[in-house]
C-alpha cells in the first residue's frame, strides 16, 4: 500500500511532471482513500506532524474528512400541537445568530435534512420552502407564529359537539405557497402520511420529486395530508399519481429514523455518509399526549395518539442504541415530560395560544430525558434549553469546517425556482452544502 504510494510519487518525479500543490494534495487524497483503502492521516501530504507530535493540516491546506450530515427530525403535534418544536427551533435559531453574529441566518441554513410529520410537517414546509427572494419563506419566529394563530385549521376542527365545525385547512396551505411543490424546497425533504389506497405509509420526498415528475406535489396538499385526521384526495403535480391521505401521526409520529435511513441510503446527495459517526441529528418531541388520562379507549382518536407516543418512544430508543457512543455528541432528542396542559377548547383564543406557549416553555426548562441502552430513559444534568445551545455550537462548528474541506458532504439537486403559479423544471446545478 505505501509501496503503491511512493511508486506513483516516484514516476510524477521521473517524468518531471509539473503540478501545483492543490492538484498533489487531490490526487494523494484520491489515491491513499479511494483508489487503495488507505486512511491513515500520517501518510497524507495535507498533514503534518506539530511540536507536540499532532498531526496539524499544512498553512493553507484544505481538510480530507467530508464532514457530517445535519438532520432535523420533528414530531407531529403531540400535546402541544407543534408549539414545543416551534418553540426549540426559535431559540436554535436565535442562538445560531447570536453565536454566529449573523443576523439573517435562517434555520434551513444549517441543516441539510429535514424530515416532519403532521405539525412538524407543516414547521418543515415553511422554513425549507425557497421564497420569492430565493431564501426560506419563514424564519423559526415566523413559522411559531403561524402555529400559533392557525391552531384550529391545521387541526381542521372547532370545538366538539353537536354543532362541530370542519375547516378545509387545504385553503389556508394553497394561498401560503401558491403552487410551490416539493421541487421548491431548499435542502432534502421528508413528510409522511398514511395512504389508504395502498394500506401503506407513504413519503413525500424532494429527492424523489427530482427524480419522477409522478413524485413531485404541491406543498398545500402536502401539508394537508400530513395533518389529516380524515382522508384527503392528493394528486401529483402531473396526475399520474393519487393517494388517499391520512395524517403523518398515524404511521410516523416520529420520523428521525426515516430521515436516518434516507440519509444512508442516498449515495447520489450523500456520498460519504457510512454510518451514525457521519451525522449530527437533533429530534425534536412536542410534549407527551395527555390522551392517556381517562379511558384510553374513550375515542379512536385518543388510542391513535397514544399508539403514535408509543411508536415515537420506539424510535427514540432505536436511534439512540444506533448511535451508541456516539449518541451525546451526535444525537440529541428534545422533548416535554410529565406535564399535561389544561383543556381549554371553552378559552379564547388568546388564551389558548398563551397557556400552549407557557407550557412548552416549561418543557424546554425541563432536565433532558436520554435513552440508555437497555435502561429505558433517564434525565440528566442538562436542560433542554442547554442541548439546544450545546447542539447549535456543533452545527456552527460543522458550518465553518465545511469552508476548509476539499469533499462537499453533500450534493444536493438543485430545481429552478418555479413560478407560483407552475411547478418547478428540474436543472443540473449542484449544490455542495
Amino acid at each position: 500500500m505505501a509501496a503503491a504510494t511512493i511508486s506513483t510519487i516516484s514516476m510524477i518525479d521521473s517524468n518531471k511532471m509539473e503540478v501545483d500543490k492543490l492538484t498533489y494534495e487531490i490526487f494523494s487524497i484520491l489515491e491513499n482513500k479511494f483508489l487503495f483503502g488507505y486512511n491513515d492521516p500520517k501518510l497524507s501530504p495535507a498533514c503534518k506532524q506539530n511540536s507536540n507530535n499532532m498531526l496539524t493540516p499544512f498553512a493553507g491546506t484544505k481538510t480530507v474528512g467530508a464532514g457530517k450530515i445535519r438532520i432535523l427530525s420533528i414530531d407531529s403535534g403531540g400535546s402541544t400541537n407543534g408549539i414545543l418544536a416551534a418553540k426549540s427551533l426559535a431559540h436554535l435559531e436565535a442562538t445560531l445568530r447570536r453565536k454566529t453574529g449573523l443576523n439573517n441566518t435562517h434555520i434551513a441554513d444549517f441543516f441539510d435534512v429535514v424530515a416532519g410529520s403532521g405539525a412538524g410537517g407543516v414547521l418543515a414546509g415553511l422554513l425549507f420552502t425557497r421564497g420569492k427572494d430565493g431564501v426560506p419563506m419563514f424564519t423559526a419566529e415566523e413559522a411559531l407564529k403561524f402555529l400559533l394563530e392557525s391552531d384550529r385549521k391545521i387541526s381542521r376542527c372547532s370545538n366538539r359537539g353537536l354543532f362541530r365545525r370542519v375547516f378545509r385547512p387545504a385553503k389556508m396551505f394553497d394561498k401560503l405557497f401558491s403552487g410551490l411543490t416539493l421541487k421548491d424546497t431548499v435542502k432534502s425533504v421528508l413528510i409522511p402520511c398514511y395512504d389508504l389506497t395502498t394500506r401503506s405509509p407513504f413519503l413525500f420526498s424532494r429527492a424523489d420529486a427530482l427524480e419522477m415528475d409522478g413524485c413531485d406535489f404541491k406543498l398545500a396538499n402536502v401539508c394537508e395530508a400530513t395533518v389529516a385526521d380524515q382522508a384527503v384526495e392528493v394528486k401529483s403535480v402531473d396526475g399520474r399519481r393519487k393517494i388517499t391521505a391520512v395524517g403523518g401521526g398515524v404511521t410516523m409520529n416520529n420520523p428521525t429514523a426515516a430521515a436516518i435511513t434516507h440519509v444512508l441510503n442516498n449515495k447520489q446527495e450523500f456520498p460519504f455518509a457510512n454510518g451514525v459517526e457521519d451525522l449530527l441529528v437533533v429530534s425534536l418531541g412536542n410534549g407527551e399526549s395527555d390522551s392517556g388520562t381517562g379511558n384510553v379507549m374513550s375515542s379512536p382518536a385518543a388510542f391513535v395518539k397514544i399508539a403514535g407516543d408509543g411508536a415515537a418512544d420506539m424510535v427514540d430508543q432505536a436511534v439512540s442504541m444506533a448511535f451508541g457512543q456516539f449518541r451525546n455528541n451526535n444525537y440529541v432528542r428534545v422533548q416535554g415530560n410529565g406535564i399535561i396542559g389544561e383543556k381549554h377548547e371553552s378559552t379564547s383564543k388568546g388564551e389558548r395560544m398563551r397557556k400552549t406557549v407557557a407550557i412548552s416553555e416549561e418543557m424546554l426548562r425541563q432536565k433532558n430525558v436520554e435513552s440508555v441502552l437497555f435502561e429505558g430513559k433517564k434525565l440528566v444534568e442538562n436542560t433542554n434549553l442547554d442541548k439546544l445551545e450545546i447542539f447549535a455550537g456543533e452545527l456552527i462548528k460543522e458550518q465553518e469546517s465545511r469552508k476548509t474541506r476539499i469533499l462537499p458532504p453533500v450534493v444536493l439537486k438543485q430545481a429552478s425556482p418555479s413560478p407560483r403559479t407552475s411547478s418547478a423544471t428540474t436543472s443540473s446545478t449542484i449544490s455542495s452544502f
